[in-house]
């Protein structure tokens, strides 16, 4: 819901184009953020476990409970090239969170990776993982990409490279 919670009003509303990976169209396109999920992920750390019942609780008092449905206008795959919509960056498929997670690493160097890493009180894999093995794939594939900085999808930009030597 926090990611993909506005994208059927910024649509309507702006004519926002919503571009995502083909296997997390069913969330958008049923209002359904467990789709193509495991009934129970891999991993929930101690941090996920305070999280998700606060979300569940704020749901009872009018918060967000259900997510608008929308089809995406564009579906990104992996290695696809941004340039021609004026970012010089490309495409990076990164399952583990959900199976359509993506990041979109900048010629700089830059990786923005949505819920694959996190940095709430330190650089970290995300505290729910619906399949750590594809996660802890997608990590390693990112070894020699030349990420530089990381911009997760929670918390604060952090160095790579300290990420990488805490992994080791």
């Amino acid at each position: 819901m926090d990611h993909a919670g506005n994208g059927a009003y910024l649509h309507a509303e702006y004519g926002a184009k919503v571009a995502l990976h083909r296997d997390d169209a069913g969330m958008v396109e049923r209002g359904d953020m467990n789709w193509n999920r495991k009934a129970r992920p891999d991993r929930i750390s101690t941090q996920g476990r305070v999280v998700m019942p606060i979300s569940s609780i704020l749901a009872l008092f009018g918060g967000p409970s259900k997510l608008e449905t929308f089809a995406p206008d564009l579906y990104l795959e992996d290695g696809q090239d941004l340039s021609g919509y004026g970012l010089a960056a490309q495409v990076l498929h990164l399952p583990g969170h959900s199976r359509g997670s993506i990041g979109i690493l900048t010629a700089g160097g830059a990786l923005f990776c949505g819920d694959l890493l996190m940095n709430m009180t330190r650089p970290a894999i995300h505290f729910m993982i619906d399949d750590l093995p594809a996660a802890r794939a997608s990590i390693q594939r990112l070894q020699g990409l030349g990420v530089r900085t990381v911009y997760p999808g929670h918390g604060k930009p952090f160095a790579w490279e300290a990420f990488a030597r805490s992994e080791r």
